[in-house]
Formats: C-alpha cells, sequence, structure tokens
C-alpha cells in the first residue's frame, strides 16, 4: 500500500520485491503482490484499507501515514511499516521490543535524528540565526518532528519560523512568506505531500536562496542541498524480512520493531555553489555520497 505513487515509491518497491525473491517469494508463483497508492491524499487510505480487508490478504505493508487508517480496519491482518518517525510517539505500538496488537516494522527514528540535521546544516551555514521549519501540519507524524526540530532549535539558540502547509496549493505562499526571513531551511521531508512535490519545493527553495536539510537522499537527487537519514530502500527490504517471518507463523506481536543501521549525509554541491554556499573539505570527506 503506497502512499505517494507508483513512480515515486519504484526503488522501494524494487528493493522489497528483491528481497522477497532472495527469500524465496516470488510474485505470481510463490505469493500474489496487490498494489494500491493514495496517490498523497490520506483519506484514500481507509478506503485501501477496507478493500484489502475484503480481499483477506495475509500481510498489508505499508508506511506509517497509513497505519492508523488500516489498524482501523482491521486489528487481526498483520500491518508491516516498512518506515515510521517515532512509531512509539504516534501511537502504532506499545513499545519497539514488544509491538502488541497486529503491527510492527521499522522506525525512522525521526526525532533522534533532528538535533543531528541541525548540526550538519549550521556547519555548513555559519550565520544561522533564523530557522524555517517547512512541514505538513495535516500529517500527525510531522508534529512529532517539528517538536523535536523546536527542542534542537533551543539548545543552539535559533530563532524559529514554522512554515505549515496542508495541501499543496499551500507551498508556494508558504515560500512567499518566508522570504528575508530565514538563514535556512529544516524539511520535515517523511511525508506523502512533500514527497509528490519535492521538484517544486526544490525550485522554490532555489528561488528563495535557502540552504535547506532533508531527511532523505532522494530529495538531493532531486536537486536539493542536503540530507541525513537512514538508507530507505534498505529498510524496505528489512520490511521483506517481516513479511518472510509472518508468513512463516511469526506474529507481529513478538517482532521488535527495529532501527536504522545504514545512515547517510549526502550533499548537493552544484545546488550549493547556485546557493553560493562553501562546503568544507572537512564536511564533503564525512559524506557518504557527493552529488556534482
Amino acid at each position: 500500500m503506497g502512499t505517494v505513487t507508483p513512480d515515486a515509491w519504484s526503488p522501494f518497491v524494487a528493493a522489497f520485491v528483491q528481497r522477497l525473491r532472495e527469500l524465496g517469494w516470488v510474485d505470481g508463483r510463490t505469493i500474489a503482490v496487490e498494489y494500491r497508492w493514495a496517490d498523497a491524499r490520506n483519506e484514500r487510505f481507509a478506503e485501501i484499507a477496507a478493500e484489502f480487508v475484503r480481499l483477506k490478504t495475509d500481510i498489508i505493508v505499508t508506511a506509517a501515514s497509513a497505519v492508523p487508517a488500516v489498524k482501523g480496519e482491521t486489528s487481526t491482518i498483520p500491518i508491516v511499516f516498512a518506515l515510521a518517525p517515532d512509531p512509539v510517539g504516534m501511537g502504532l505500538v506499545d513499545s519497539l521490543a514488544r509491538p502488541g496488537g497486529n503491527v510492527t516494522g521499522l522506525s525512522l527514528q525521526t526525532p533522534d535524528a533532528a538535533s543531528k540535521r541541525l548540526e550538519l546544516l549550521r556547519e555548513i551555514v555559519p550565520n544561522l540565526r533564523q530557522l524555517a521549519i517547512f512541514s505538513n501540519v495535516a500529517n500527525p507524524q510531522a508534529l512529532l518532528e517539528i517538536r523535536a526540530v523546536q527542542a534542537a532549535a533551543s539548545k543552539l539558540r535559533l530563532a524559529v519560523i514554522l512554515s505549515e502547509i496542508r495541501r499543496a496549493e499551500d507551498i508556494a505562499p508558504s515560500f512567499r512568506a518566508l522570504e528575508g526571513r530565514a538563514d535556512a531551511l529544516y524539511v520535515c521531508s517523511n511525508d506523502p505531500l512533500l514527497h509528490a512535490n519535492q521538484v517544486r519545493i526544490n525550485t522554490l527553495t532555489l528561488v528563495a536562496r535557502l540552504p535547506a536539510v532533508y531527511a532523505n537522499k532522494e530529495y538531493v537527487a532531486a536537486g536539493n542541498l542536503m540530507s541525513y537519514g537512514p538508507n530507505l530502500p534498505d529498510l524496505f527490504r528489512r520490511a521483506a524480512e517481516y513479511v518472510d517471518k509472518i508468513l512463516k507463523g511469526a506474529k507481529p506481536a513478538d517482532l521488535p520493531v527495529e532501527q536504522p543501521t545504514k545512515w547517510e549525509l549526502v550533499i548537493n554541491l552544484t545546488t550549493a555553489n547556485a546557493l553560493g554556499l562553501t562546503i568544507p573539505e572537512s564536511f564533503l570527506l564525512r559524506a557518504d555520497e557527493v552529488i556534482e
């Protein structure tokens, strides 16, 4: 169950399917995989979940933003989230070690990573004083990250401007409202709406000449400045391992939520040059990937 579109999810789906195949689950032969896409419309989650319940699927795999809607439709079909910013804080599981219920998966540990992203941003924007947080506040997950960023910014004595959107039409006006007010931007990027509009966000960020940090390298590959976060295809591979265990008899309640093992710092030098930023050599040496 994809929260965005087939194209946006293609690298993640490919990683998931490849790992399933390695474990002996081949679509059309030993397993049947049904795909549904919400096209960044959260109201579609419950509708898709209800359809999967009617189909009597064995497992539903999705991202965290859809889990509450899926849980609302079934308390018996196992649900595996391939990524969730803060599964305990969101109320998806009782604890990481003992999820309870019919839900388990992989945590992005987003709140824990917020302070690290700000530290990295300050390294390349040394005069950072005013930080804008760009977020889809209609997404409950984003509210957890906003609080984490605000707490981290307070420790660094940064003034914070919260730029809120709820739909795609809000994106451009939000950027216009930031003109001359912010030195840099923190984007709460684990969001279907923002993911679907990443090219537009990139363009507006460059026009506003705002250095920005994201959680996902996919934004940097699309032309944004910098990201620090887990390798998402790796998380989808590991989600396939949950599916394998459940199909072999394991219960979600007994499968601990795992945390990322592969973290990546990615920087786009072309974008840095366009913004007039000089990236220290020491910073580039620490990067896992430099896009030129």
